[in-house]
């Protein structure tokens, strides 16, 4: 296929998107659909045809092409004179705050990415997110009486029930057929997924599950696939024993019940993608993050939730790039994590003359447990040497900003904070590879 029709089919591609909202729109006048059906109809039509990439594309850049210009679309749409009356109308006439007209089209080329060619891992997660998640909503908007508070809408039991029901059918006749397991893994495997779908599905909020739930389930996938029946035993005991004990904790942590489940999901995906020992400054941030929220608090409303969304984008982020450029991205990960836990811990400090000498010593810590973790990851991910130069500026850089204008971060305190984090991180990552045929 021409680099010519490739072009054509990806920009043709936009078009049938918009197509499709117009017609929904069109239906929604004529019969009166809801906001909530109006937007489900196209995540539906947009997944289904998301399904069909890997045999559309036979190269990879037309499908990224594909998504950057659908992503402009979407933010296009969100401006006032197409979002109220025009196609964008489809999309934002809800009564709550959502990112999932972007989070789906992004969750879509991040899946396409780290699939890398394999269509499990493509077509079970994204067929999930386009089915199951459509009928959960769906089921629990028609259907729904026992509900559940997430961030500031509701969720339903009926819909997270239905939810499970259709992951396990897609589950299992994805596994049977893309897949060469004996009958009990693809049994066992099938459960899991649902139930681990249904939790990430059940715990997401401002349409965050278009991202979490296909990356999660992906990622899952990947990771544990090839898994024995005892090993896969042994790793829902331990998710079991972890929303157990985050429950039992998370109330002295002034953790509610949903922001624990949402830190249990999070810390598990930390774990699954990476080493145990890149998931240290991760999971620091939290730790950070629940120091500061108790003794400087911002003005947000669900900054818990904030801080676990902020981990979750620029992990998901980090090992985007890292499989996009074929060049590992751990250490770069693990130097974001260290920033935004450094300015956490600024932030939490007393504002005295103490608070120096606090930033010293925390800064001091954060920089050795960033070297530790280089030190015993593999030479693949130090390719770019022990970063001692960017590790010193990351952290001079969060102190010095949150030390001198404090007052800044009182608002959007976590996105603040992650860009923040991530300038350095990303900017040397763009040079080192630029540089990367000299020694580092």
């Amino acid at each position: 296929m021409s680099i010519f029709v490739q072009v054509l089919m990806a920009f043709g591609s936009v078009l049938v998107l918009l197509g499709l909202m117009a017609v929904v729109r069109k239906l929604a006048k004529s019969v009166g659909l809801s906001a909530e059906v109006q937007r489900k109809l196209v995540h539906i039509g947009t997944g289904l045809y998301a399904l069909t990439l890997p045999w559309l594309f036979p190269a990879r850049w037309p499908v990224y092409m594909l998504i950057a210009t659908t992503l402009v679309v979407m933010a296009v749409l969100r401006l006032p004179r197409f979002s109220k009356t025009g196609l964008g109308a489809t999309l934002h006439t809800i009564d709550r705050r959502s990112y999932g007209d972007f989070l789906l089209a992004l969750s879509i080329g991040i899946c396409f990415l780290l699939a890398q060619g394999n269509l499990l891992q493509y077509v079970l997660p994204i067929a999930v997110l386009t089915l199951a998640d459509a009928a959960a909503a769906l089921a629990g908007t028609v259907y729904g009486t026992k509900r559940f508070k997430v961030e500031e809408s509701h969720k339903s039991v009926e819909g997270s029930a239905v939810f499970f029901a259709v992951t396990l059918v897609i589950s299992l006749i994805c596994l049977l057929l893309l897949a060469d397991l004996p009958p009990l893994n693809v049994l066992a495997l099938s459960l899991m997924i649902a139930a681990f779908g249904t939790l990430v599905e059940a715990q997401s909020w401002r349409g965050f599950d278009n991202l979490f739930l296909p990356l999660g389930l992906l990622i899952f996938l990947a990771v544990h696939g090839d898994s024995t029946l005892p090993q896969l035993a042994v790793l829902a005991g331990l998710f079991a024993l972890s929303l157990a004990g985050f429950r039992y904790l998370g109330p002295g942590l002034g953790l509610n019940a949903h922001t624990g489940r949402v830190y249990v999901v999070v810390v598990f995906l930390l774990l699954a993608v990476t080493a145990v020992q890149n998931a240290a400054l991760p999971v620091l941030v939290l730790v950070a993050h629940a120091w500061c929220r108790m003794s400087t608090p911002c003005n947000e409303k669900y900054p818990d939730l904030d801080v676990a969304a902020s981990l979750a984008l620029f992990s998901f982020g980090w090992l985007a790039l890292g499989n996009a450029t074929g060049w590992n991205a751990i250490s770069f990960y693990g130097l974001s994590a260290m920033g935004l836990t450094m300015g956490l811990c600024v932030l939490a400090l007393p504002p005295v003359r103490m608070r120096f000498f606090g930033s010293l010593a925390i800064a001091a810590a954060l920089f050795g447990v960033h070297q530790g973790v280089v030190s015993v990851n593999p030479s693949n991910a130090n390719w770019a040497g022990p970063m001692v130069g960017p590790s010193l500026v990351v952290l001079g850089l969060v102190a010095a900003a949150t030390t001198a204008i404090p007052c800044f971060f009182d608002n959007d305190r976590v996105m603040k904070l992650t860009l923040l984090a991530l300038a350095v991180p990303l900017g040397y990552y763009g040079f080192a590879l630029m540089q990367m045929e000299k020694p580092f």
